[in-house]
């Protein structure tokens, strides 16, 4: 297995030719900035020249290859102010209005992209692109960049394959089955109510994309570089969609030839802890447990209740934790360590890890896996409810929705102390581990290749499927359905026709018999 992962490794790399690549991704958060930081350094150290347009400066450059950043000016202060919401009572609102925040703030930032100094020097420079790399994300206007280099166009989807990007790509998703990523619910056995559940979720999405998102774009687009092609054109310029999924993490689903899977590819090997942490926990005899809340929600913010809840659980555990907290916690007990920040993987990483409290975010549910560590999910928004009830169904988690009325010290107790004990958890995601690792090349590698690929290829035409192309209305048959139909009334009409004239005649012919007799 080794050599022949080495022999792969060997020939993706003497295949390589230095190439342009120009990344895009006004995205702020700083989870979407790990993502799509990671695949532009990967792709500059395979030997690329890589121009990443975003709202920060890379720390830690590439050593080979050429690097550029482009910088979106006061993006990062605007999403620091965002940061300064409580994330946790705004998860209380209805999902229309968080929806509709969320939309306004994309199309803010769709438009201040285009109007960028920097990015607008680019266009009017004429450089050359050999591909533009963006991040599906309600920002469909940023695709004129492909047409603007006149470049094939390539996709990240930073969630997976979802209704969105299948829809861009012509993926089939059958909803009897492929949940949607707002589904919360996931069972072996799809009931009748899931289904239902699942089609009004796609459905929605759909067509909310169709009348709200896509428009928007279009008209932003139009404003900045009128005359260019529609979204529904740029869309058939895709090329490929990098996905940050594996079979590890989502369920069996089908995949288009120009979709590829790189679930992964940001993590990286293990370091050494600082001394501090890595004298902790080597100390822990009982073990660790580690609890954070992501990069963007903040665990300061929790309510004085849920803070002391937890505070109240930890002291009665005989284990460690390590809690990422943003400030000092006042009364805290003497097993419990406090963090502002904390290297998350390297701590994942460490033998003495028995349980990862997390909000359920994709990379932190990646980041477990690839770890073997099984997870008590407190989600809270976005894809984290559907991202906990994948792990829970999968068997290496169990999950607490933040909202939920049974959230309480003793719930969380007993949950807590199940996964502690129940070996079964550790079992599963162990096993889930050594199934993300059996992969023939590393996932970074994968998306080296493919990037390469559609550039020898100019755009790899011939992996993109027909079902691209056509309105949802012929890709479903509904128009073949809707004559069908058409035909069949046509044909019961006219046959209703014929037998009472059938009838009629009948009838006659027995009333002249009648007469005549």
């Amino acid at each position: 297995m080794f050599s022949k992962a080495l022999f792969l490794t060997c020939l993706i790399f003497s295949c390589v030719e230095s190439a342009r690549i120009l990344g895009i991704f006004p995205m702020p958060g700083i989870s979407h900035y790990i993502l799509t930081s990671k695949l532009m350094k990967g792709l500059a150290e395979a030997g690329h020249d890589v121009v990443m347009v975003s709202p920060y400066g890379m720390k830690d450059p590439p050593k080979n290859g050429k690097y550029t950043d482009v910088i979106l000016d006061d993006f990062a202060e605007v999403f620091e102010k965002m940061n300064q919401i409580d994330l946790f009572g705004h998860s209380k609102r209805w999902m229309v209005f968080s929806m509709k925040e969320v939309i306004d703030v994309m199309m803010i930032g769709t438009r201040n992209t285009l109007r960028n100094p920097g990015l607008m020097n680019l266009v009017e420079s004429k450089e050359h692109f050999d591909v533009v790399i963006i991040e599906e994300f309600l920002n469909d206007a940023l695709k004129v960049y492909s047409h603007l280099f006149n470049c094939p166009l390539i996709i990240l989807s930073s969630v997976g394959p979802n209704s969105k990007v299948n829809s861009v790509i012509g993926n089939p998703q059958p909803m009897a089955y492929v949940a949607h990523m707002q589904m919360r619910r996931f069972s072996s056995r799809i009931s009748l109510l899931d289904r239902m559940t699942n089609l009004f979720q796609h459905v929605l999405s759909y067509t909310l994309s169709e009348l709200l998102f896509v428009p928007k774009n279009e008209r932003i687009m139009q404003e900045m570089y009128p005359g260019a092609p529609s979204i529904s054109e740029l869309n058939n310029n895709v090329a490929l969609v990098l996905l940050n999924s594996h079979a590890s993490l989502y369920e069996p689903q089908h995949l288009v030839p120009n979709m590829i899977e790189i679930g992964g590819y940001f993590i990286d090997p293990p370091k050494p802890l600082p001394e501090d942490l890595q004298e902790y926990m080597d100390n822990a005899t009982d073990g660790v447990i580690y609890f954070s809340m992501g990069s963007n929600l903040k665990s300061k913010d929790l309510p004085e209740e849920r803070k002391r809840m937890f505070l109240n659980i930890f002291g009665r555990l005989k284990q460690r934790v390590i809690w990422k907290f943003e400030e000092d916690l006042p009364g805290k007990p003497s097993n419990v360590l406090i963090k502002k920040w904390c290297p998350q993987q390297d701590i994942l990483a460490h033998p003495n890890m028995r349980l990862f409290i997390t909000h359920g975010g994709l990379l932190s549910t990646t980041e477990t896996i690839y770890h073997g560590v099984p997870i008590l999910a407190i989600p809270v928004f976005g894809d984290q409810p559907a991202n906990a009830a994948r792990a829970e169904a999968s068997g290496f988690a169990l999950q607490l929705d933040y909202n939920a009325p049974d959230f309480t010290e003793d719930k969380l107790d007993f949950l807590i102390r199940e996964l502690l004990t129940n070996p079964s958890y550790k079992e599963v995601v162990q096993n889930k581990s050594r199934i993300f690792h059996d992969r023939p090349i590393k996932p970074m590698q994968t998306a080296v290749y493919w990037v390469d690929y559609v550039i020898r290829h100019r755009g790899a035409p011939h992996l993109r499927a027909a079902a691209s192309k056509l309105a949802w209305y012929e890709l479903y048959m509904v128009d073949v359905g809707a004559i069908m139909v058409v035909i069949l009334a046509a044909l019961l009409y006219t046959g209703k026709i014929v037998v009472w004239k059938i009838v009629g005649s009948i009838r006659r012919r027995r009333a002249n018999k009648q007469k005549l007799s």
